[in-house]
């Protein structure tokens, strides 16, 4: 997945184990992004960013979405343990992970793996791609898509 492309419609269960269909996301602008696990230090660290960011991304009236395979169950711990602001969505068996290439062969501890690859996309209000993060490291992550958030609201108004 990459800008210009079309972000696949999606219905997945999120953190209260209700159905989130992207339908509901047409017309706005939102930020999704994949993680690999509730509860570890960098998914933690990259949910505390995104939380501690959301006015900036709320006052452009754009919604942050996580997506991990993790239950919803999970999700709601997670969520209430850490005192998190977002959306979180179960995709436990990677459908929208695949779909996006979000789910792949990394490298962890020197060993090749599959599982999710920690990515980050801004959907326009046209389902369109504007701007997307692979193999993301979540140092300074947040800060950079708050920026590019912000630049693309403002090319939008002019």
């Amino acid at each position: 997945m990459d800008v210009g492309d079309k972000f696949p419609d999606f219905v997945l269960l999120d953190e209260d184990g209700k159905e989130f269909d992207s339908r509901t996301l047409e017309g706005i602008r939102y930020v999704i992004y994949f993680y690999p696990k509730d509860g570890t230090a960098g998914c933690l660290r990259e949910a505390q960013d995104f939380t501690a960011n959301i006015k900036k991304f709320m006052v452009r009236n754009m919604p942050v979405i996580g997506v991990s395979k993790d239950s919803p169950e999970s999700h709601r711990k997670f969520i209430n343990k850490n005192g998190l602001m977002l959306k979180l969505l179960s995709d436990p068996d990677h459908v929208l992970l695949e779909a996006v290439g979000a789910w792949g062969k990394k490298m962890m501890y020197g060993k090749e793996v599959e599982g999710t690859i920690r990515s980050t996309f801004i959907v326009g209000k046209d389902g369109i791609v504007e701007a997307a993060w692979t193999k993301v490291k979540v140092d300074g992550h947040v800060d950079n898509v708050v920026a590019t958030a912000a630049s693309l609201v403002r090319k939008s108004v002019q």
